[in-house]
């Protein structure tokens, strides 16, 4: 292995009940004076959302609200909330909601002073090099899963519907000037909404512990979120009034979400083009592609899982101990077993495999697939077949 690596830390961060109470004073400190909040339609018609508009103008602050977002957010939408951007004269923007809220917010605010479009930031090579910095709108965000960690990354998921392939926008700017983790905006939250994407979590964290890149801080944070969605998502499933829960689980996922700089693999790259193919919840994907990818991966990380099943205080720590209590996991929380059971067939499998080993998120995968081998691991979770059971 290479001792190399270029490591980037979370931002400025409020942790706790009430942290939304300092959004206000967030913006004055961005230098914000008129912002535009950016959410999803379910959200937009929430108490939570006009106590936001309210608690910014209390503060002196400008505050209006875009939702034209989707669940898997497109260029579409993203223009749509430049459009409103400029028109407004805003000069910041609040990214409130779950990670597709933030990625449309991050993007929003990357593309407020750009003359090129967004697909020429695609996170590929130097693109983020062709930015005009300035023209970049500062963010202060305020998750309302604890999924996908999006409040303290520094890229952007979009899918180009016109290719029907989601793609990974990047800025080192794009990254939240201030994170707001408010336990008490994310107890309204379904069920089963909550499972989705607590299992997001896990994914990131658990790619990333298993990634080959150095970096061991990473790798620490990335055990000890594992950790903390062990002992609180199902608390957080099943009662989700509790703030002990939702606040653990919020830290859990921007845990994972710092984490994976070194790193994520297949259960990214296949979900990534299951989510631009068939519009499915990211979270919920990863969720179903769990263990075919672990089992996939089994030869090179058995000693890490073995590790980590150690740190859990698993019984029997080895790879299989692990497996189970994936697997028992997913039960409680009631993720389905496999694709079919979402409505995706292997009609497609071909094409998957070919789409997903060319997500940038292969590269990271412990070992190198072609795009046959996951073609194969696709049709394994459509199927069900685990261990060849």
């Amino acid at each position: 292995m290479q001792l190399q690596g270029n490591w980037n830390y979370p931002t400025a961060m409020s942790v706790g009940e009430n942290s939304l109470n300092q959004i206000g004073q967030a913006c004055q400190q961005a230098g914000i004076t008129k912002a535009l909040l950016v959410t999803d339609p379910g959200l937009a018609e929430l108490p939570m959302v006009a106590n936001t508009v309210s608690l910014c103008h209390d503060a002196g602050v400008g505050c209006e609200i875009f939702s034209r977002v989707q669940g898997n957010p497109t260029g579409e939408n993203v223009e749509d909330g430049l459009q409103v951007y400029r028109q407004g004269g805003f000069d910041g923007v609040i990214a409130f909601g779950g990670g597709s809220s933030l990625d449309a917010a991050k993007a929003i605010a990357l593309m407020a002073g750009q003359s090129l479009p967004l697909w020429a930031f695609e996170d590929v090579g130097d693109n983020w090099l062709q930015a005009d910095e300035a023209g970049i709108a500062p963010v202060i965000a305020i998750p309302t899963t604890a999924g996908t960690g999006s409040e303290v990354g520094r890229a952007s998921v979009i899918t180009d519907t016109q290719n029907h392939v989601k793609k990974i926008i990047f800025h080192p700017k794009m990254l939240p000037v201030k994170v707001l983790l408010d336990p008490q905006v994310t107890t309204g939250l379904p069920p089963h909404i909550t499972a989705a994407t607590g299992m997001d979590a896990l994914s990131h964290n658990l790619e990333a512990f298993c990634a080959t890149s150095y970096h061991p801080m990473a790798e620490g944070i990335a055990l000890e979120g594992i950790r903390l969605i062990k002992d609180y998502l199902p608390i957080a499933v099943t009662h989700g009034d509790n703030l002990e829960a939702r606040t653990q689980m919020l830290v859990a996922s921007s845990m994972g979400a710092t984490a994976f700089q070194r790193g994520l693999g297949g259960m990214h790259a296949i979900a990534h083009t299951l989510g631009a193919l068939y519009n499915k919840h990211h979270g919920l994907l990863n969720a179903i592609l769990m263990p075919y990818v672990l089992e996939a991966n089994r030869s090179v990380i058995e000693d890490k899982i073995t590790n980590l099943a150690r740190y859990l205080n698993l019984d029997n720590p080895g790879f299989d101990a692990f497996m189970t209590w994936i697997l028992d996991l997913r039960a409680e929380l009631k993720i389905p077993h496999t694709l079919a059971e979402i409505d995706i067939t292997i009609e497609e499998a071909k094409r998957v495999g070919e789409m997903a080993v060319a997500d940038p998120s292969a590269g990271g995968n412990p070992i190198q697939f072609s795009a046959a081998e996951y073609s194969r691991i696709f049709t394994d979770a459509v199927m069900g077949r685990l261990n060849d059971s």
